[in-house]
């Protein structure tokens, strides 16, 4: 893995958007993952989504708040994990998702016991 292209080399799909919502990353899975879009780098990821949606990612990019959910599409469970990303100077450029298929039944450990 080139230290350059890791975000390449992962099996889940990683999209970034600046603090205006333009897309301006896309990692290969995302690309794959929305080709039938076209090319999205440049597009504002708000013409993207439902306006309950927009509102959130409105609200993640004021707040600097993390967002995770689970959805079922196309046959396949997925983890949605959303997270702002920083500049140097801690203000909020944009944000982050990463998306990744999960299985149906996947385990879970409690590291709080000393069992697991």
């Amino acid at each position: 893995m080139n230290a350059n292209t890791w975000a390449d080399d992962v099996n889940c799909a990683i999209t970034v958007c600046d603090a205006t919502g333009i897309i301006i990353y896309m990692n290969d899975r995302a690309k794959e993952l929305y080709a039938s879009r076209g090319n999205l780098i440049g597009r504002n990821l708000f013409d993207c989504h439902p306006e309950a949606a927009a509102n959130k990612i409105r609200e993640m990019l004021a707040s600097g708040e993390s967002n995770s959910y689970t959805i079922t599409k196309n046959g396949r469970r997925k983890v949605i994990y959303q997270t702002p990303w920083r500049r140097p100077d801690g203000t909020v450029g944009g944000m982050v998702e990463i998306s990744m298929i999960v299985p149906d039944q996947m385990p879970h450990y409690n590291r709080d016991s000393n069992n697991d």
